[in-house]
Protein backbone atom coordinates (compact mmCIF):
# COMPACT_ATOMS: atom_id res chain seq x y z
CA UNK A 1 0.00 0.00 0.00
CA UNK A 2 3.02 2.35 0.32
CA UNK A 3 4.62 1.66 -2.48
CA UNK A 4 1.11 2.07 -4.54
CA UNK A 5 0.68 5.66 -1.96
CA UNK A 6 3.83 6.76 -2.98
CA UNK A 7 3.69 5.91 -7.20
CA UNK A 8 0.51 7.72 -7.30
CA UNK A 9 1.87 11.00 -5.32
CA UNK A 10 4.73 10.77 -7.62
CA UNK A 11 2.88 11.13 -10.69
CA UNK A 12 0.58 13.42 -9.51
CA UNK A 13 3.28 15.25 -8.91
CA UNK A 14 5.13 15.09 -11.73
CA UNK A 15 2.47 15.75 -14.03
CA UNK A 16 0.68 18.45 -11.80
CA UNK A 17 -2.64 16.48 -12.48
CA UNK A 18 -5.31 15.21 -9.70
CA UNK A 19 -7.05 12.26 -10.96
CA UNK A 20 -6.08 8.27 -11.37
CA UNK A 21 -7.56 5.50 -13.44
CA UNK A 22 -7.99 2.12 -12.25
CA UNK A 23 -9.31 -1.00 -13.09
CA UNK A 24 -12.24 -2.53 -11.38
CA UNK A 25 -11.27 -5.98 -10.51
CA UNK A 26 -7.92 -4.95 -9.15
CA UNK A 27 -6.52 -4.36 -5.64
CA UNK A 28 -3.75 -2.13 -4.52
CA UNK A 29 -3.95 -1.92 -0.68
CA UNK A 30 -5.96 -0.86 2.60
CA UNK A 31 -3.75 2.52 3.01
CA UNK A 32 -6.73 5.77 2.15
CA UNK A 33 -5.64 6.21 -1.66
CA UNK A 34 -4.41 2.74 -2.39
CA UNK A 35 -7.96 1.11 -1.40
CA UNK A 36 -9.18 3.59 -3.49
CA UNK A 37 -7.90 3.22 -6.31
CA UNK A 38 -8.53 -1.04 -5.52
CA UNK A 39 -11.45 -1.97 -7.64
CA UNK A 40 -13.37 -4.66 -5.03
CA UNK A 41 -15.57 -4.60 -2.53
CA UNK A 42 -12.86 -3.86 0.13
CA UNK A 43 -13.38 -0.02 -1.14
CA UNK A 44 -16.20 0.30 -0.46
CA UNK A 45 -16.56 1.30 3.25
CA UNK A 46 -13.60 3.60 2.44
CA UNK A 47 -14.79 5.26 -0.74
CA UNK A 48 -14.24 8.73 -1.21
CA UNK A 49 -16.07 10.66 -4.26
CA UNK A 50 -13.70 13.32 -3.85
CA UNK A 51 -10.37 10.82 -4.08
CA UNK A 52 -10.03 12.07 -7.77
CA UNK A 53 -10.02 7.79 -9.11
CA UNK A 54 -11.99 6.57 -11.93
CA UNK A 55 -12.85 3.07 -12.50
CA UNK A 56 -12.80 1.42 -16.18
CA UNK A 57 -13.06 -2.23 -17.03
CA UNK A 58 -9.77 -3.71 -18.24
CA UNK A 59 -9.88 -6.95 -20.07
CA UNK A 60 -10.74 -10.52 -18.93
CA UNK A 61 -12.86 -12.65 -21.88
CA UNK A 62 -14.51 -15.55 -19.78
CA UNK A 63 -16.39 -12.79 -18.41
CA UNK A 64 -16.86 -10.05 -20.78
CA UNK A 65 -17.55 -6.77 -20.44
CA UNK A 66 -17.47 -5.99 -24.21
CA UNK A 67 -19.49 -9.11 -25.39
CA UNK A 68 -16.03 -10.15 -26.88
CA UNK A 69 -15.59 -14.00 -28.66
CA UNK A 70 -11.83 -13.79 -29.02
CA UNK A 71 -8.82 -12.84 -27.14
CA UNK A 72 -7.97 -10.01 -29.71
CA UNK A 73 -11.39 -8.57 -29.98
CA UNK A 74 -11.36 -8.16 -26.02
CA UNK A 75 -8.32 -6.90 -26.44
CA UNK A 76 -9.27 -3.66 -28.63
CA UNK A 77 -12.57 -3.59 -27.37
CA UNK A 78 -11.42 -2.96 -24.00
CA UNK A 79 -8.33 -0.97 -24.97
CA UNK A 80 -11.03 1.67 -26.93
CA UNK A 81 -13.12 1.77 -23.38
CA UNK A 82 -10.03 2.79 -22.16
CA UNK A 83 -9.07 5.91 -24.64
CA UNK A 84 -12.93 6.50 -23.84
CA UNK A 85 -12.52 6.90 -20.20
CA UNK A 86 -9.63 9.40 -20.54
CA UNK A 87 -11.30 11.14 -23.54
CA UNK A 88 -14.57 11.83 -21.12
CA UNK A 89 -12.42 12.51 -18.03
CA UNK A 90 -10.06 15.04 -19.54
CA UNK A 91 -6.84 13.75 -20.76
CA UNK A 92 -5.28 16.75 -19.09
CA UNK A 93 -6.59 16.13 -16.00
CA UNK A 94 -5.14 12.71 -15.26
CA UNK A 95 -2.26 11.57 -13.83
CA UNK A 96 -1.65 8.27 -14.09
CA UNK A 97 -3.11 4.84 -15.39
CA UNK A 98 -2.27 2.02 -12.74
CA UNK A 99 -2.48 -1.69 -13.39
CA UNK A 100 -1.87 -5.37 -11.51
CA UNK A 101 0.17 -6.66 -14.39
CA UNK A 102 -1.50 -9.36 -13.37
CA UNK A 103 -4.41 -9.30 -11.33
CA UNK A 104 -3.52 -11.33 -7.84
CA UNK A 105 -6.39 -11.37 -5.33
CA UNK A 106 -9.08 -10.29 -8.29
CA UNK A 107 -8.79 -13.45 -10.26
CA UNK A 108 -4.96 -13.66 -11.85
CA UNK A 109 -6.77 -12.46 -15.13
CA UNK A 110 -3.78 -13.29 -17.14
CA UNK A 111 -3.82 -9.49 -20.27
CA UNK A 112 -4.13 -10.87 -23.73
CA UNK A 113 -1.42 -9.82 -26.09
CA UNK A 114 -0.96 -6.33 -26.75
CA UNK A 115 -3.41 -4.69 -23.87
CA UNK A 116 -0.51 -3.76 -21.92
CA UNK A 117 1.39 -1.99 -24.89
CA UNK A 118 -1.69 -0.81 -25.63
CA UNK A 119 -1.87 0.85 -22.29
CA UNK A 120 1.47 1.97 -23.01
CA UNK A 121 0.76 3.75 -25.77
CA UNK A 122 -2.61 5.76 -24.56
CA UNK A 123 -0.32 7.25 -21.34
CA UNK A 124 2.63 8.15 -24.02
CA UNK A 125 -0.35 9.69 -26.63
CA UNK A 126 -1.81 11.88 -23.61
CA UNK A 127 1.32 12.17 -21.33
CA UNK A 128 0.17 10.01 -18.42
CA UNK A 129 2.17 8.05 -16.36
CA UNK A 130 1.75 4.66 -16.35
CA UNK A 131 2.17 2.58 -13.17
CA UNK A 132 2.28 -1.16 -13.24
CA UNK A 133 1.41 -2.92 -9.10
CA UNK A 134 4.16 -5.89 -9.25
CA UNK A 135 3.59 -6.37 -5.44
CA UNK A 136 1.88 -9.49 -6.02
CA UNK A 137 2.93 -10.84 -9.51
CA UNK A 138 6.86 -9.52 -9.04
CA UNK A 139 10.07 -11.69 -7.92
CA UNK A 140 9.53 -14.54 -9.42
CA UNK A 141 5.78 -15.28 -8.80
CA UNK A 142 4.83 -15.59 -12.59
CA UNK A 143 8.60 -17.93 -13.85
CA UNK A 144 9.80 -14.30 -14.46
CA UNK A 145 11.35 -11.48 -12.04
CA UNK A 146 8.92 -9.43 -12.91
CA UNK A 147 5.12 -9.92 -15.02
CA UNK A 148 6.09 -6.88 -17.40
CA UNK A 149 9.10 -9.17 -18.47
CA UNK A 150 6.10 -11.74 -19.90
CA UNK A 151 4.92 -8.88 -22.27
CA UNK A 152 7.95 -6.39 -23.11
CA UNK A 153 6.21 -3.33 -21.51
CA UNK A 154 8.04 -0.69 -19.46
CA UNK A 155 6.43 1.12 -17.38
CA UNK A 156 6.73 4.89 -15.65
CA UNK A 157 6.78 3.54 -12.06
CA UNK A 158 6.53 0.10 -10.93
CA UNK A 159 5.82 -0.75 -7.37
CA UNK A 160 7.00 -3.76 -5.51
CA UNK A 161 6.76 -5.90 -2.21
CA UNK A 162 6.34 -8.86 -0.50
CA UNK A 163 8.54 -11.36 -2.66
CA UNK A 164 11.40 -8.46 -2.69
CA UNK A 165 12.42 -9.99 0.53
CA UNK A 166 10.40 -13.18 1.15
CA UNK A 167 8.26 -10.98 3.68
CA UNK A 168 10.96 -11.46 6.12
CA UNK A 169 10.33 -7.89 7.07
CA UNK A 170 7.97 -5.45 5.68
CA UNK A 171 9.21 -3.71 2.42
CA UNK A 172 7.89 -2.24 -0.75
CA UNK A 173 9.37 0.28 -3.32
CA UNK A 174 8.99 2.16 -6.30
CA UNK A 175 10.86 1.37 -9.36
CA UNK A 176 10.79 5.05 -11.14
CA UNK A 177 11.78 5.78 -14.71
CA UNK A 178 14.57 8.41 -15.66
CA UNK A 179 12.25 10.84 -16.73
CA UNK A 180 10.37 10.99 -13.39
CA UNK A 181 13.34 10.77 -11.28
CA UNK A 182 14.94 13.88 -13.39
CA UNK A 183 11.86 15.84 -11.75
CA UNK A 184 12.60 14.95 -8.02
CA UNK A 185 16.47 16.08 -9.07
CA UNK A 186 15.25 19.73 -9.68
CA UNK A 187 13.10 19.56 -6.78
CA UNK A 188 12.97 18.04 -3.62
CA UNK A 189 9.94 14.80 -3.01
CA UNK A 190 7.55 15.59 -0.06
CA UNK A 191 7.33 12.09 0.86
CA UNK A 192 10.12 11.21 3.61
CA UNK A 193 9.34 8.17 6.12
CA UNK A 194 11.11 7.31 9.12
CA UNK A 195 11.71 3.35 8.12
CA UNK A 196 12.86 4.59 4.51
CA UNK A 197 15.67 2.42 2.89
CA UNK A 198 15.56 0.28 6.64
CA UNK A 199 18.94 -1.44 6.68
CA UNK A 200 17.23 -4.84 8.32
CA UNK A 201 14.44 -4.66 5.46
CA UNK A 202 17.24 -3.79 2.65
CA UNK A 203 19.29 -6.87 3.76
CA UNK A 204 16.70 -9.26 3.74
CA UNK A 205 16.12 -7.84 0.05
CA UNK A 206 19.64 -8.10 -0.99
CA UNK A 207 20.21 -11.41 0.53
CA UNK A 208 16.56 -13.09 -1.11
CA UNK A 209 17.74 -11.58 -4.53
CA UNK A 210 20.73 -13.40 -4.34
CA UNK A 211 19.47 -16.31 -3.16
CA UNK A 212 16.70 -16.39 -6.19
CA UNK A 213 19.56 -15.97 -8.63
CA UNK A 214 22.17 -18.20 -7.34
CA UNK A 215 19.54 -20.86 -6.69
CA UNK A 216 17.67 -21.02 -9.77
CA UNK A 217 13.96 -20.06 -8.01
CA UNK A 218 12.79 -18.39 -10.77
CA UNK A 219 13.29 -21.24 -13.44
CA UNK A 220 12.74 -23.69 -11.03
CA UNK A 221 8.82 -21.92 -10.65
CA UNK A 222 8.48 -21.40 -14.32
CA UNK A 223 9.39 -24.75 -14.88
CA UNK A 224 7.67 -26.72 -12.55
CA UNK A 225 4.48 -24.08 -13.15
CA UNK A 226 4.60 -25.08 -16.67
CA UNK A 227 5.36 -29.13 -16.30
CA UNK A 228 3.59 -29.75 -12.99
CA UNK A 229 0.92 -27.18 -12.37
CA UNK A 230 -0.78 -26.33 -15.08
CA UNK A 231 -1.07 -29.52 -16.68
CA UNK A 232 -2.86 -30.82 -13.37
CA UNK A 233 -4.69 -28.05 -13.29
CA UNK A 234 -6.58 -28.60 -16.81
CA UNK A 235 -6.29 -32.35 -16.11
CA UNK A 236 -8.47 -31.16 -12.57
CA UNK A 237 -10.72 -29.08 -14.84
CA UNK A 238 -11.82 -31.89 -17.33
CA UNK A 239 -12.95 -34.25 -14.61
CA UNK A 240 -14.36 -31.76 -12.30
CA UNK A 241 -17.75 -29.74 -13.84
CA UNK A 242 -17.09 -26.62 -10.53
CA UNK A 243 -14.44 -25.70 -12.69
CA UNK A 244 -15.24 -22.98 -15.57
CA UNK A 245 -11.57 -21.94 -16.12
CA UNK A 246 -8.12 -22.47 -15.39
CA UNK A 247 -5.64 -19.50 -15.92
CA UNK A 248 -2.18 -18.00 -14.91
CA UNK A 249 1.49 -19.46 -15.22
CA UNK A 250 4.45 -19.83 -12.92
CA UNK A 251 3.37 -20.22 -9.80
CA UNK A 252 0.22 -18.05 -9.98
CA UNK A 253 -2.63 -19.67 -11.11
CA UNK A 254 -6.19 -19.49 -10.67
CA UNK A 255 -9.34 -21.76 -10.90
CA UNK A 256 -12.78 -19.80 -11.53
CA UNK A 257 -16.02 -21.82 -9.78
CA UNK A 258 -19.39 -22.55 -11.41
CA UNK A 259 -22.19 -23.73 -10.80
CA UNK A 260 -23.06 -24.15 -14.67
CA UNK A 261 -20.29 -24.43 -17.30
CA UNK A 262 -22.77 -23.61 -20.39
CA UNK A 263 -24.26 -20.27 -18.35
CA UNK A 264 -21.10 -19.73 -16.30
CA UNK A 265 -23.18 -18.86 -13.86
CA UNK A 266 -20.57 -18.48 -10.86
CA UNK A 267 -20.57 -20.92 -7.69
CA UNK A 268 -21.15 -18.42 -5.36
CA UNK A 269 -22.63 -14.60 -6.25
CA UNK A 270 -20.44 -11.66 -6.42
CA UNK A 271 -19.07 -10.70 -2.88
CA UNK A 272 -21.29 -13.28 -1.15
CA UNK A 273 -21.82 -14.03 2.64
CA UNK A 274 -23.43 -16.37 4.93
CA UNK A 275 -25.40 -19.10 3.53
CA UNK A 276 -25.08 -17.68 -0.13
CA UNK A 277 -21.27 -18.24 0.04
CA UNK A 278 -21.88 -22.24 1.56
CA UNK A 279 -20.23 -23.49 -1.37
CA UNK A 280 -17.17 -22.22 -1.53
CA UNK A 281 -17.42 -22.86 2.56
CA UNK A 282 -17.57 -26.34 1.94
CA UNK A 283 -15.22 -26.07 -0.46
CA UNK A 284 -12.87 -24.88 1.77
CA UNK A 285 -13.21 -26.59 4.06
CA UNK A 286 -12.87 -30.05 2.47
CA UNK A 287 -9.60 -28.92 1.49
CA UNK A 288 -8.16 -28.03 5.04
CA UNK A 289 -9.38 -31.29 6.47
CA UNK A 290 -7.02 -32.82 3.83
CA UNK A 291 -3.98 -30.73 5.05
CA UNK A 292 -4.33 -27.65 2.60
CA UNK A 293 -5.36 -24.40 2.94
CA UNK A 294 -6.69 -22.76 0.36
CA UNK A 295 -7.08 -19.41 -0.52
CA UNK A 296 -10.61 -18.54 -1.69
CA UNK A 297 -11.82 -14.80 -2.92
CA UNK A 298 -15.70 -14.97 -4.32
CA UNK A 299 -15.93 -18.09 -6.54
CA UNK A 300 -12.34 -18.49 -7.45
CA UNK A 301 -9.73 -20.44 -5.89
CA UNK A 302 -6.13 -19.52 -5.94
CA UNK A 303 -3.44 -22.20 -7.00
CA UNK A 304 -0.06 -20.06 -5.40
CA UNK A 305 2.47 -22.29 -3.94
CA UNK A 306 6.03 -21.10 -2.89
CA UNK A 307 8.28 -20.23 -5.51
CA UNK A 308 10.71 -23.33 -4.13
CA UNK A 309 8.09 -25.66 -3.66
CA UNK A 310 9.03 -29.05 -4.50
CA UNK A 311 7.10 -31.28 -7.24
CA UNK A 312 6.41 -33.79 -4.34
CA UNK A 313 4.51 -30.62 -2.35
CA UNK A 314 2.75 -29.67 -5.37
CA UNK A 315 1.27 -33.48 -5.91
CA UNK A 316 0.36 -33.64 -2.09
CA UNK A 317 -1.31 -30.38 -2.69
CA UNK A 318 -3.04 -30.96 -6.27
CA UNK A 319 -4.64 -34.01 -4.62
CA UNK A 320 -6.50 -32.23 -1.69
CA UNK A 321 -7.52 -29.96 -4.32
CA UNK A 322 -8.55 -32.84 -6.41
CA UNK A 323 -10.70 -33.83 -3.32
CA UNK A 324 -12.00 -30.22 -2.58
CA UNK A 325 -13.32 -29.85 -5.90
CA UNK A 326 -15.11 -33.14 -5.59
CA UNK A 327 -17.04 -31.26 -2.88
CA UNK A 328 -17.66 -28.05 -5.29
CA UNK A 329 -19.12 -30.55 -7.76
CA UNK A 330 -21.78 -31.24 -5.40
CA UNK A 331 -22.91 -27.49 -6.29
CA UNK A 332 -23.43 -27.92 -9.70
CA UNK A 333 -26.21 -28.42 -12.18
Amino acid sequence: ADAVEHALRMARLHTGRPKVLSAYRSYHGGTQQAVNVTGDPRRWASDSGTAGVVHFWAPFLYRSRFYAETEEQECARALEHLETTVAFEGPGTIAAIVLETIPGTAGIMMPPAGYLAGVREICDKYGIVFVLDEVMAGFGRTGTWFAADLYDVVPDLMTFAKGVNSGYVPLGGVAISAEIAATFAERPYPGGLTYSGHPLACAAAVATINVMAGEGVVEHAARLGGEVVEPALRELAERHPSVGEVRGTGMFWALELVKDRETREPLVPYNATGQAAAPMSAFAASAKAHGLWPFVNMNRTHVVPPCNVSEAELKEGLAALDTALSVADEYTR
